[in-house]
């Protein structure tokens, strides 16, 4: 019982999920009541009741299958609490969370900056658009980067957590950066405003799915990095079905891209092109580089309706993971296929986790991406081509 909130419902599932639980029922009335000064229920009123003192709560009834491990329903009920804190403190900070955005935006728009003014410019029209309803704000934190050379920390700064990273931290720094190999770190210094990517954590409010990082780097009066404003959500379904011209920093990518291939206008070859950028995993558009996504959309292009598999790799920036888009034939794909590619991509990359999603349409080829979890500094060497002929094989 809490009171009525949004994503209660989802998160809820997702938490019985995550236990391994299989879940039967969900009933989830939303009750007016009255309670007192200690929260004692007083009276339960009329659905639509005006009275005064009156508040709405969720009663949410869960059925799953008969569980006696009482180590088992210990678990489940701490991990519902812990959802639950997760949803209300991502509620109540909402608004705080837009209002860090604007702050931020504005300092952007206010200060001196060392980045090229269209960059930047473009770069404040996303934020903007994640701000009109694009972007479920879950956690918001302030970091300042300290150190030199290899040895950069990105310190918390104190109090300015809101939402599901609202709760103390032990750690009086970020433990992922923390984590990094020193060339990685040194990342940190390079000088660019925003960085769009994948938390390694994945989302405990709203669907289950690992967590929009969005940072934003500060800068001193010398264009020096130092700090970063870390805002983690998940973007809103319309970052999903609209075309990608439509979205700030995604039509610069697509249009150059369209620009560097060169095709004659409205012929076969521009109209597949803008098909193949329109439909190319959505996450992934906003998380590679223009150079990437050239490269791999012009591969796409060239497999045309060739009925054999292809593998495309894009390998994130700081280590932790690769992504492998695969094309297969069809007509051979099926889930054993899949578990088998999987196998060959885990024992490859010594991952720690592979996960993927399947696109089947009117092509003759099927398309798998394969996110594929690595160890920062940890990745073996490989031959693209050569797991290419493991996978076709």
């Amino acid at each position: 019982v809490i009171e009525d909130m949004p994503f209660l419902v989802d998160s809820v599932r997702m938490a019985v999920n995550r236990c391994n639980l299989q879940l039967l029922r969900v009933i989830h009335p939303i009750v007016s009541v009255r309670r007192d000064a200690e929260g004692q229920l007083v009276e339960v009123l009329e659905r639509n009741s005006g009275a005064q003192e009156a508040q709405r709560e969720a009663a949410i009834h869960l059925e799953i299958v008969r569980q006696t491990d009482k180590s088992v329903l210990e678990e489940l009920a701490a991990e519902l609490v812990r959802v639950l804190e997760d949803v209300r403190r991502a509620v109540e900070d909402w608004q705080p969370m837009r209002d860090a955005l604007a702050s931020v935006v504005q300092e952007i728009e206010t200060r001196a900056s060392p980045l090229d003014a269209a960059d930047v410019a473009e770069s404040l029209a996303f934020l903007r658009w994640l701000a009109a309803g694009h972007f479920t704000f879950l956690g918001y934190r302030l970091y300042e980067l300290s150190g030199e050379g290899g040895e950069e920390a990105l310190r918390i700064v104190p109090g300015s957590g809101l939402g599901i990273l609202r709760a103390h931290p032990k750690a009086v720094a970020s433990r992922a950066f923390a984590s990094l190999p020193p060339e990685l770190r040194a990342r940190a210094r390079v000088p660019e405003l925003l960085i769009l990517t994948k938390a390694n954590a994945r989302a405990t409010v709203h669907r289950p799915a690992n967590l929009d990082y969005v940072g934003i780097k500060r800068f001193d009066p010398e264009g020096r990095v130092r700090g970063e404003h870390r805002f983690l959500g998940l973007y809103g379904s319309r970052a999903y079905n609209c075309l990608p011209q439509e979205i700030p920093l995604l039509r610069r990518k697509v249009q150059s891209v369209i620009e560097r291939a060169d095709l004659e206008p409205n012929s076969h070859s521009a109209k597949e092109l803008a098909h193949i950028l329109e439909t190319y995993p959505r996450d992934e558009l906003f998380q590679i580089t223009e150079e990437d996504l050239f490269r791999i959309a012009m591969g796409i292009m060239a497999l045309s309706e060739e009925q054999r598999p292809r593998l495309f790799l894009r390998r994130d920036p700081y280590g932790r993971y690769i992504m492998c888009l695969v094309y297969a034939p069809r007509e051979s794909y099926d889930t054993e296929v899949r578990k088998r590619m999987q196998a060959i991509l885990q024992e490859t990359f010594n991952a720690t986790e592979v996960e993927f999603t399947v696109s089947l349409s009117e092509s003759v080829l099927a398309r798998i991406m394969f996110t594929v979890r690595t160890r920062p500094g940890k990745i073996p060497a490989y031959d693209p081509r050569e797991i290419e002929a493991r996978l076709a094989d």
